[in-house]
């Protein structure tokens, strides 16, 4: 049975595929992320070839999991960067709350209004709306190291704009 195999390979490899997430994302909740890896083992166990090592097949979905955590921490960033910190905490948003969120809200649309049209583009389709750098490219008929180089000077030029509004209240 394959969840038995997986379990004998977690107790075999779970304290090195640990360490190489430690090292990999840094710091934070490195057992949910060891967990993960032997969950997506477990729905995937049909496709493990014999042929590879079960320690590099693990390491593989480590890895991938490890990538995952970290575009997850970049957008979270991103949106704090941008002003677009949701709701996700345990009470329930009060009124206040809500009303500094939307005048936030609205703040981050005059700014990025005022943005160059090159520079809206890219913020609305890599911060907002998450999309990779290649789907950016493609959407704006750009190669890939404009969309990089645009979106940092984006990202700055927001920084600062936002900054001069923060300075005129």
């Amino acid at each position: 049975m394959d969840s038995d195999k997986i379990s004998e390979w977690f107790y075999q490899y779970s304290k090195d595929i640990y360490h190489f997430l430690l090292y990999y994302v840094g710091s934070g909740d490195i057992d949910d992320l060891v967990q993960e890896v032997f969950i997506r083992a477990i729905k995937s166990f049909d496709t493990y070839q014999s042929k590879s090592s079960e320690k590099t097949w693990l390491f593989s979905i480590a890895r991938n999991v490890g990538i995952d955590e970290i575009r997850r921490r970049k957008r979270a960033r991103m949106k704090t960067v941008l002003g677009l910190k949701s709701f996700e905490q345990k009470e329930e948003p009060t009124p206040e709350l809500m009303l500094k969120w939307s005048e936030n809200n609205r703040d981050l649309y005059k700014v990025i209004n005022s943005l160059k049209s090159n520079y809206r583009d890219v913020i609305i389709l890599r911060a907002l709306k998450e999309l990779s750098v290649p789907e950016t490219a493609d959407i704006l008929n750009w190669n890939e190291n404009k969309v990089r180089i645009t979106y940092h000077r984006a990202l700055k030029a927001l920084k600062d704009k936002r900054e001069d509004i923060k300075y005129e209240r």
